[in-house]
């Protein structure tokens, strides 16, 4: 017997109370422009001028470097040119320009292979135009591939193969997990450099330079990570996600390493800090000795998440460096619903929780470390959390709380993960 009561039917649908209703949204327009190229505006990941109409959120660059993201409602006009003077003078103003521009990127000397792996799973329309853009790169020695993780058919084989052939390598990985996939890309790489983004995403012509002038800084910087901006604001939705900080890390350069430790309270567990799964780059070598991924994490396995931030934690428990390279842009193409916003909070929060349990079981050794930190992290982390709760709108709270229960589920993922795995249950 069944202790569930099912409703019995009803001619009419039961009547509910929607709550206040949510104001529209108008659409914003995404852009990139350069301070250096008067009057003229890109679109993201794309070659070619575009004459956007506002609202817009650009970002603004000098030379090439990024310096932030604007917002303009334009002018009266109406006209482009006029769009670009108000998105330029607000730029001017916020960022204080110095009167000589900083210097173009110059070219690293022998610039390493890059071998750029792509995960995809179920998403062709998404992953031809992630391709497109990977073949307008400003770097010559580089190879693509493509890995189909458990697919439901064969739609990612036949776009590669039909428009792709000889650009672009195809793998398939059958079981489901983005971890795995990376690590089936990872053993099929045959560049010095591993770069690893989404099929959701449109590479910036510049992001392989930029990636290997951040590997060129120093030969012990095992991983670098890159600036992160919204591809298209569509939806409320994509706003809000937006709104409640995107995946943007900052348009600063910055080195993290156990050497030289930087003024945070949980460093180095805070590698959500560091950068994204969707933008990072691995020197094949490093990733290599560590085991590659941990296959129990990731998108797509119980964890739901944390693979990435795993891997930056156990290149700095190596001892070696991870650099944040703001110049390596991905344009990322937020979810366009409220549910796959909401499942995407919770999957978040579920990464990171995934990623703390597997950091203390792949190198227990920071265990003690980790105690030591923890008094004075969840202090500071309160303080944050309570002064966002503040200034932040409802729609921010309701992610942070979803971001807050995925937390606590994490640990119970990571370990039903790997049960899973070592059961052979995939």
């Amino acid at each position: 017997m069944s202790l569930t009561r099912r409703p019995a039917p009803a001619e009419h649908p039961p009547v509910t109370d929607p709550g206040p209703a949510e104001p529209a949204y108008a659409p914003v327009g995404v852009v990139d422009m350069d301070l250096a190229r008067p009057y003229e505006f890109r679109p993201p990941g794309g070659p070619g001028p575009v004459r956007p109409t506002a609202p817009v959120l650009a970002l603004v660059r000098l030379r090439g470097r990024p310096l932030g993201l604007v917002t303009a409602a334009g002018a009266e006009s109406g006209a482009p040119e006029d769009l670009w003077r108000s998105v330029a003078d607000t730029a001017r103003r916020r960022f204080l320009l110095p009167r000589t521009a900083p210097p173009a990127r110059t070219p690293t000397p022998a610039p390493p292979s890059i071998s750029v792996i792509i995960a995809t799973h179920n998403r062709p329309a998404m992953l031809r135009e992630c391709l497109n853009s990977l073949l307008h790169m400003d770097y010559r020695n580089f190879e693509v591939i493509v890995v189909d993780n458990a697919p439901a058919d064969d739609a990612a084989e036949r776009l590669v193969s039909d428009g792709y052939e000889g650009r672009v390598r195809f793998v398939r990985e059958p079981v489901a997990g983005l971890a795995r996939a990376h690590n089936r890309g990872l053993a099929a790489a045959r560049g010095e450099i591993a770069a690893f983004t989404d099929d959701d995403t449109l590479v910036d012509p510049g992001w392989l330079a930029a990636l290997a002038e951040g590997f060129a800084q120093d030969p012990g910087i095992g991983c670098v990570t890159g600036l992160i901006v919204p591809a298209e604001l569509e939806t409320a939705a994509q706003a809000a996600l937006e709104h409640h900080g995107g995946f943007a890390k900052g348009y600063a350069p910055r080195v993290w390493s156990l050497r030289h430790p930087p003024q945070d309270p949980l460093f180095p567990f805070t590698a959500g800090r560091f950068g994204s799964g969707t933008n990072m780059a691995f020197r094949i070598a490093t990733l290599r000795a560590l085991g590659g991924f941990d296959p129990a994490t990731g998108t797509g396995t119980p964890a739901r998440g944390g693979d990435d931030l795993l891997a930056f934690f156990r290149v700095l428990t190596a001892g070696q460096a991870l650099a944040y390279q703001p110049d390596a842009i991905v344009w990322h193409r937020h979810r366009r619903t409220r549910d796959a916003l909401d499942a995407q909070a919770f999957g978040y929060g579920a990464g990171l929780g995934a990623y703390l349990t597997g950091a203390l079981v792949n190198e227990p050794r920071m265990i003690p470390a980790l105690l030591r930190r923890l008094p004075r992290g969840i202090r500071y982390a309160l303080a944050q959390a309570h002064r966002k709760a503040e200034a932040d709108s409802a729609g921010s709270r309701r992610l942070a709380r979803l971001e807050l229960r995925g937390l606590l589920y994490g640990p119970v993922g990571y370990l039903r993960s790997r049960r899973r795995n070592r059961s052979g249950r995939v």
